[in-house]
């Protein structure tokens, strides 16, 4: 076997040993699991999308996740000016040693809690209404071990919604995180105008009795919340996950 191959075969054994390895796990997918429900320090890695080869650890840093860039030269593992000979001595150096960014090094990270890929979630993740931002090694700019991991896919944007009293139809800013959909009155609003808790809902569907296109409701004792999405496949993924989230309760 040429020597470069049994390098790469190494390596390869090496990383899908590590429970943390969430393979080809996409950027913002990283950045919904670990926003949702991890502690600063939190760490996964993943197969870099834009090199061949390499890698990318995403990290939980206070209101964001910090993705860094992790080269292979074809016999060990390169970062920022460092080498190191496994994955795990990287880790091991950086739980002691701080990540450092920023322009004036105003964010520091230490290597604390690996977050395992036996997650059991719905392949439906939209848009995370954070900050995200891509770091590298070079330049600046756990989820709890537990068995039975809790709800943490999360999904937001506008529905339009029937009000109760009047029947009109406006449009709000949902959120849905955990086991709770809020909606807002505009988008970059902090405070909700409702919160519903998807413990108490006993069912979501399609709905074609209020004569709107893309429109579903959700029963909860005492009312039916009717809304509409800009799209049919929009609509559909949000009975998609509100679905998987009854199913899944306090779980």
């Amino acid at each position: 076997m040429p020597q470069v191959s049994m390098w790469a075969g190494l390596r390869n054994l090496e990383v899908e040993q590590l429970d943390w390895y969430h393979g080809d796990l996409s950027r913002h997918m990283a950045e919904a699991l670990l926003m949702a429900n991890a502690e600063d320090g939190s760490y996964l890695l993943r197969s870099s999308a834009t090199r061949v080869g390499e890698y990318s650890l995403s990290v939980k840093c206070k209101d964001s996740v910090k993705h860094f860039q992790i080269g292979w030269d074809g016999k060990q593992y390169q970062f920022g000016m460092g080498v190191f000979q496994s994955l795990q001595e990287f880790v091991e150096h950086f739980a002691n040693q701080p990540l450092i960014g920023g322009e004036s090094g105003n964010w520091v990270i230490l290597l604390r809690h690996p977050y395992p890929r036996q997650v059991m979630e719905p392949p439906v993740y939209d848009q995370v209404g954070m900050s995200m931002h891509w770091e590298s090694g070079k330049t600046e700019d756990d989820l709890r071990a537990e068995t039975r991991a809790p709800s943490i896919a999360s999904k937001e944007g506008y529905l339009t919604k029937q009000g109760f009293n009047f029947k009109s139809w406006k449009t709000r800013w949902f959120v849905l995180k955990g086991n709770e959909m809020k909606y807002f009155r505009a988008r970059l609003d902090t405070d909700a105008l409702r919160v519903l808790d998807l413990n108490t809902c006993t069912g979501v569907a399609p709905d074609f009795t209020q004569n709107k296109s893309n429109c579903f409701s959700l029963t909860f004792p005492g009312r039916t919340f009717y809304m509409y999405a800009n799209t049919q496949e929009e609509a559909n993924e949000w009975m998609k996950l509100l679905k998987w989230k009854l199913e899944h309760k306090g779980q």
